[in-house]
């Protein structure tokens, strides 16, 4: 089993009825993806892609449980449909929707941890084990399945990385976009711990990139509890302080958060940390010989 989800995952899609919803829906089932139930507030008792869809997340459950729920909703909704779905009793809930408030998202996580259940996002690209599930919006042409971890910050990078090693004939047994924002769902040292704990993971790549703190936590995580290779790659090494970079935790302040501090990290943690995505798949080799 590949961490957070596997072939036999259930999935609900909150915001089915949507045209971004429909359309990723689709894509999802076409990579093998099991989604059992849609959900659309006023818009029960219609199917979409052969979906039965339900006016809520609790009637969902009723008739046709699932273990994760993927959210394609506008940031103004997006807090309570993911209550909806953690308080109807979802395992895992990836929250796709970009632009939700930090303390939306504060507010989630502690919900999710109560219940213990776990977050996804927001900002996030989603999951996918290849050849397996997805749930989310990576494109599942660009992976393959095999032995390598991912976690991303980046969702571009993630899928980059994915062709990258796939192409090198090195496949991944889960990639996890954590999502872009300052705050998230789950963040880097549960990932790193969860992909510890797993068999079918050998090696972990982790692509961070400049803004906040994760990977300076992540890299004393690593030193002191993660026993499996790791290799780093920070994107912005040229991103000036004070302007953010497409994400809104992709910000610099002096030299806080700025790429060669993470670099360092990595570093005196015993991490080796690629100039570029390409030196990725070679220092990934390296551990697998």
């Amino acid at each position: 089993m590949a961490i957070l989800v596997d072939a036999d995952s259930r999935i609900c899609v909150q915001g089915i009825t949507g045209r971004i919803g429909q359309v990723q829906a689709r894509y999802m089932q076409q990579a093998g993806t099991r989604i059992v139930s849609g959900v659309t507030p006023g818009k029960g008792g219609q199917e979409i892609e052969d979906v039965p869809v339900y006016d809520s997340v609790g009637q969902a459950q009723a008739e046709n449980p699932a273990d994760v729920s993927v959210l394609f909703v506008p940031p103004p909704a997006a807090e309570g449909a993911a209550t909806e779905a953690i308080e109807a009793g979802i395992q895992l809930v990836v929250l796709i929707t970009e632009g939700v408030p930090v303390h939306a998202t504060m507010r989630l996580r502690a919900r999710a941890r109560a219940a213990g259940a776990r977050l996804l996002g927001p900002t996030t690209p989603g999951i996918i084990a290849p050849e397996r599930t997805k749930i989310g919006i990576m494109p599942a042409q660009l992976f393959s399945r095999g032995s390598v971890g991912v976690i991303s910050r980046s969702g571009t990078l993630s899928y980059e990385m994915g062709g990258l090693l796939s192409d090198a004939g090195i496949g991944q047994s889960a990639v996890v976009g954590m999502g872009a924002d300052p705050v998230v769902g789950t963040d880097i040292t549960e990932l790193l711990d969860l992909f510890a704990a797993d068999p079918e993971t050998r090696v972990i790549v982790l692509i961070g990139e400049v803004g906040g703190s994760q990977e300076e936590r992540a890299a004393r995580h690593i030193a002191t509890a993660i026993d499996k290779p790791v290799v780093a790659y920070i994107a912005g090494r040229s991103v000036p302080s004070g302007v953010r970079m497409g994400h809104a935790g992709a910000i610099v302040q002096g030299s806080s958060g700025s790429a060669e501090e993470k670099i360092q990290a990595f570093a005196d943690a015993g991490v080796r940390t690629a100039a570029h995505p390409a030196e990725v798949v070679d220092l990934v080799r390296h551990c697998l010989t």
